[in-house]
């Protein structure tokens, strides 16, 4: 029973979408209504609030990390085997990109799934975040980024990760984020994609 609580806590947790409810604190319109749509950091950032976008990055890796966290830390108290954990990483990204919060229109996911790395493997996510700066900073496109970092990371993953079943996580991981990013490649082939803090 408490294999069930501990996926659907981590679903719950990550449907608390931090993009929302910082805009909704800050007296900011709702990401969704301008930009890309999407509420995550980047499309915050396009509203000029730069601190918005921190907190809304903050938050969304802070909750994959959480819901990773306690499965780990409880895993004895609970009975949690590592399977238990690797569909709990999976399960926040799920409530983040389709929050039962806000009529299941969530983000994309890279922050959320960048907090979950950090929590199975610190190296894997520092590996990942490195990889992300870096092509932010030298071609300012975050989806860009955000897919090179995500194609990399099962490869870091099955070297740093001790179970098996946590490495399969960060592929079903990578595959989400690379469905929801769908427009993003067709975008980037067709070199409409846009660059981080642009306005569109």
């Amino acid at each position: 029973m408490a294999n069930y609580f501990a996926i659907i806590g981590a679903y719950l947790l990550g449907s608390l979408s931090f993009a929302v409810i910082v805009s909704h604190c800050m007296g900011m319109p709702d990401p969704h209504s301008y930009g890309s749509g999407n509420p995550g950091a980047t499309n915050v950032l396009r509203s000029g609030r730069k601190s918005a976008a921190a907190l809304t990055l903050l938050g969304d890796a802070l909750k994959g990390w959480l819901a990773v966290w306690l499965a780990e830390h409880y895993q004895a108290t609970w009975q949690l085997d590592n399977n238990t954990i690797a569909i709990a990483a999976v399960a926040v990204l799920i409530g983040h990109m389709w929050p039962v919060f806000f009529k299941f229109k969530g983000g994309k996911g890279v922050a959320t799934a960048l907090g979950v790395l950090l929590a199975l493997s610190w190296p894997t996510a520092l590996i990942c975040a490195a990889v992300w700066l870096i092509m932010a900073f030298g071609f300012k496109v975050s989806s860009l980024a955000a897919l090179i970092a995500t194609l990399i990371s099962p490869f870091i993953a099955w070297w740093f990760m001790p179970q098996t079943s946590w490495v399969f996580a960060v592929i079903v991981i990578d595959l989400l984020v690379l469905c929801r990013h769908k427009s993003n490649i067709k975008n980037l082939f067709s070199g409409r994609e846009g660059k981080i803090g642009e306005s569109k």
